[in-house]
């Protein structure tokens, strides 16, 4: 055997060094097949939306949005919008306010409706306590925008329970079924004005969105003052859990600093705010006031979940505009709720802010605008990485 030279060493590296030509066909036809991909996608060839068109006959089995009208009972005349969006089923209450009157999640109840049920605007909306026989509850009502809270007078002028605007009709509706990417996606826009004669003329437009896939409600609020003057704007989202999703199995998850009671009563019950009890028959409501964490760059998460069935309700809000957060909590038997009430304004309502001398005005023609989001989860795994999400800030 002869002694390699260097040149046969050479020759050995040469060929070595050569690539096989079945991997460059190879490789190229990845760069292919990734470039014709590409050119699918923008010339909007959608593999979701191909998918819901071939096992559906008509998209309605999976979303719509479908303006109604009841027809009996205290609701009866009042107009709707009737939204299905995958696993999610609600009303959006088109002459109360275009808030949302309830929610279904795979079939489940998951909102409080309370003793007078479903029931439309009427003359005692707005007339002190009266409200209580029209509050309904709902996924949430919106409270504001001259009072939260309690009725009171001031100057003579009569301030009712929860303000006005949770009962005033929508104008210019619209209700849709829109693409959103890959999928679609409910919208439910429109605009309701509280007004006066030589008074305030504060208008507040709203967006509720709903992707399909996703089991989330998106709201997003723009309330402009269209007077010329400064004007008080009171603000608090109502937002109600109730039987069967809410029981003596649920549990409440915040990212709390601190938390006390309203008054003597709620505070003797302050070591059990985060979990719901049994019925009791004619127990008093409490009410936890709660200092939130400050969360930058991302809404700030309120979870409730029932361990017993393994579903839960998430609402994340912006805390930048939302500074205030309460729960209110009833164990009553027939009047069985958790509220949690995200709000610009503290709990004792208007006359507590008027002494503290520290009202929210909004200036002429300025905006203010207001995020929720509402998502349901099952399953331990997605619920279980929302309560560790939430412990960790």
């Amino acid at each position: 055997m002869r002694a390699s030279t260097t040149d046969d060493n050479e020759a050995y590296s040469d060929s070595d060094a050569r690539i096989d030509p079945f991997i460059y066909v190879a490789i190229l036809r990845i760069c292919i097949g990734y470039y014709l991909q590409l050119l699918r996608d923008v010339k909007g060839e959608k593999t979701m939306l191909k998918k819901l068109n071939r096992y559906a006959g008509s998209l309605q089995q999976e979303i719509y949005a479908r303006p109604i009208c009841y027809r009996e009972g205290r609701a009866k005349g009042m107009d709707a919008v009737e939204v299905k969006c995958g696993d999610l089923f609600f009303h959006v209450m088109a002459d109360k306010c275009l808030d949302i009157s309830d929610l279904s999640y795979k079939g489940q109840n998951m909102t409080f409706l309370s003793k007078p049920g479903l029931i439309g605007r009427n003359h005692y909306d707005t007339n002190g306590g009266e409200a209580q026989r029209s509050i309904m509850g709902g996924l949430f009502f919106t409270c504001g925008y001259e009072n939260i809270c309690a009725p009171c007078r001031i100057d003579g002028k009569d301030y009712p329970m929860h303000g006005r605007m949770r009962t005033t009709p929508a104008e210019h509706v619209l209700a849709d079924v829109v693409e959103c990417g890959d999928t679609y996606k409910a919208v439910i826009r429109g605009e309701m004005r509280e007004g006066e004669l030589f008074g305030e003329n504060l208008v507040l437009r709203r967006t509720i969105e709903c992707v399909l896939g996703e089991n989330s409600i998106l709201i997003r609020d723009e309330v402009e003052n269209q007077s010329f003057r400064d004007e008080p704007l009171m603000l608090l989202y109502h937002c109600n859990a109730g039987y069967p999703f809410l029981d003596e199995h649920t549990q409440l998850y915040l990212p709390v600093s601190h938390t006390r009671g309203r008054e003597e009563f709620s505070q003797q019950h302050l070591d059990r705010w985060n979990l719901m009890d049994p019925p009791k028959d004619n127990e008093p409501e409490y009410v936890f006031i709660h200092e939130m964490k400050k969360i930058e760059d991302q809404l700030t998460p309120a979870l409730m979940v029932n361990h017993e069935t393994d579903t839960a309700l998430l609402l994340e809000y912006d805390a930048a505009n939302l500074p205030y957060f309460m729960e209110w909590k009833s164990t009553a038997s027939g009047d069985y709720v958790i509220g949690l009430e995200p709000s610009n304004s503290m709990v004792y309502g208007r006359t507590y802010h008027e002494e503290h001398r520290d009202l929210h005005h909004i200036g002429p023609f300025e905006k203010e605008t207001f995020t929720l989001k509402f998502t349901a989860m099952s399953g331990t795994a997605q619920i279980n990485e929302t309560i560790d999400r939430i412990q960790k800030m």
